[in-house]
C-alpha cells in the first residue's frame, strides 16, 4: 500500500526538525517513502507554493527563513564560508559583501537562488582546513578563522582570479597562524605578497 503524504503534517514534521532545507532523499528517509511518491508531492508542492526550489535536488519550506550562511553550507558540501564574506564579517575589509562565498573541495560553482547568490572556490584537500563551527544568526555554520579566510583569500589573489584589497586592516589578524595557512598553498608568491602588505602597514619587514 502506498504510504499518502499530509502536506500540514509534512510541514509540521520538516519543522520540528530542522529540516527546512532539504533533498529527496532526506525526504524519502524521514517519511519512510519510496523514491516515486516523494518525487511526485515535492513537484506537487513546488506548485502549490509550500516548496521552493533552490537548486537541482535542494528544496526549502517557503516560509522558513534559514540564514544565508546555513544555505551556504547545505548547498554545496564540504564547503565553509571564507574569502571575501569572511573578510567582511570579520572587519579585515570594510566592504559589505552580499554574495555569501565559500571554499570547496568540489568544483567551482556559483548558484543563483531565490534566497540569493551562492559562490564556491576550489582548493586542494590538504588546504581544505581552518575552519570551524560557528554560531551566527541562530544556526552552526561551518566558517572559516579570520587568517584561513585571508590566506584563502591571498591565494586567489595570487591565482589572479581576484584583485586584492588595498584596504585590508590586520590588526587583529594572528601574525604566526596567517602565515602557517598561507605556506600550506606552497606558493611562494603568497608569502612575498604577505611581506608587501605588512611592508606597507608599517609592520615589520622580515615576517618569516
Amino acid at each position: 500500500m502506498v504510504k499518502k503524504l499530509n502536506r500540514l503534517e509534512v510541514e509540521e514534521k520538516l519543522k520540528s526538525l530542522g529540516l527546512v532545507i532539504f533533498t529527496p532523499r532526506e525526504f524519502r528517509d524521514v517519511f519512510g517513502v519510496k523514491k516515486n511518491t516523494a518525487s511526485l508531492f515535492i513537484r506537487r508542492n513546488l506548485r502549490s507554493g509550500l516548496f521552493v526550489k533552490l537548486r537541482n535536488g535542494f528544496y526549502i519550506l517557503k516560509d522558513s527563513r534559514p540564514s544565508s550562511y546555513f544555505i551556504a553550507n547545505k548547498l554545496y558540501q564540504p564547503s565553509y564560508i571564507s574569502l571575501e564574506k569572511a573578510l567582511s564579517h570579520y572587519g579585515i575589509i570594510p566592504e559589505t559583501v552580499y554574495t555569501i562565498t565559500s571554499i570547496t573541495t568540489k568544483p567551482t560553482r556559483e548558484f543563483k537562488t531565490p534566497k540569493g547568490i551562492f559562490s564556491y572556490q576550489r582548493i586542494k584537500k590538504e588546504t581544505f582546513i581552518g575552519y570551524e563551527p560557528k554560531e551566527i544568526e541562530g544556526t552552526i555554520v561551518f566558517f572559516a578563522e579570520p587568517e584561513k579566510a585571508l590566506a584563502d583569500y591571498l591565494y586567489f589573489v595570487d591565482l589572479k582570479k581576484v584583485s586584492l584589497n588595498d584596504r585590508l586592516d590586520l590588526k587583529d589578524v594572528k601574525k604566526t597562524k596567517f602565515l602557517a595557512f598561507a605556506r600550506l598553498f606552497k606558493r611562494p608568491n603568497i608569502l612575498k605578497l604577505i611581506e608587501q602588505i605588512y611592508v606597507e602597514q608599517g609592520k615589520p619587514r622580515k615576517i618569516y
